[in-house]
């Protein structure tokens, strides 16, 4: 049965992974991380995208990613994945596939479910045991968005900028609410939908994103944080 074709949706944010061939790692030496960043910084300028999340870890990066342009997803991901592999292969002297075929994503919505995406990203590393705080992995959005660290590759993105008034509040709640508990609900949630290319968000948003591009896509997915969970119900 042919693959349905990718959903990938102009001016809506993505979550995406992509892994390296066989599990494999896609960093080799520190320096690898930094080319990969110039490589996202470079698909951002040329693709016209924006990115709101990411983190590096060995054999797989997660990205939170917003395109301009009908198509720019794939173009983006193109755009770096060709960058790096050229990079990689030079700097370790290797050859052969370096990627397990195509990345994956999911669409998510301009809501809660856009801040829930980028705390699954960033403590992907806590959740992989490589450390105990997101703040102790230096490959992540975290240290802007939940410590406000520079870090010109980012844009803000508009839930994050809902939080407070100045970057100061913005910084506090969000860094509060990663240290909430999770549910292992919401990481499945996530993980599902971006595996199967569906989408993040409520029934109504996976009702009316089917409706758009003519496939159902409700019911795969279903789950909301809970009310307390949410980062606007954090006092600032």
């Amino acid at each position: 049965m042919a693959r349905p074709p990718r959903l990938s949706l102009p001016s809506y944010p993505h979550h995406v992974t992509q892994r390296g061939n066989n599990r494999q790692p896609i960093f080799l030496a520190p320096n690898d991380y930094e080319v990969f960043l110039e490589c996202l910084r470079e698909a951002k300028r040329k693709c016209r995208a924006r990115l709101y999340a990411y983190v590096l870890m060995t054999n797989h990066v997660h990205l939170l990613v917003e395109p301009e342009q009908e198509g720019g997803l794939g173009r983006f991901m193109q755009s770096v994945g060709r960058r790096y592999v050229r990079y990689i292969n030079d700097a370790h002297a290797r050859t052969g596939t370096l990627w397990e075929g195509r990345f994956k994503s999911a669409v998510v919505s301009r809501d809660e479910y856009l801040i829930m995406c980028s705390r699954y990203i960033e403590l992907n590393p806590v959740r992989a045991g490589m450390v105990r705080h997101p703040q102790d992995y230096r490959w992540s959005s975290y240290h802007r968005r939940a410590l406000g660290r520079p870090d010109e590759l980012l844009d803000e993105d508009p839930w994050y900028v809902s939080l407070g008034k100045t970057t100061q509040d913005r910084v506090r709640v969000y860094a509060s609410w990663l240290e909430a508990s999770i549910s292992d609900k919401e990481w499945e949630l996530i993980r599902r939908a971006t595996q199967q290319g569906r989408v993040v968000g409520s029934d109504s948003f996976q009702e009316a994103i089917g409706s758009h591009v003519g496939r159902r896509l409700k019911g795969e997915t279903r789950g909301r944080p809970k009310r307390a969970d949410r980062p606007s119900e954090i006092a600032l």
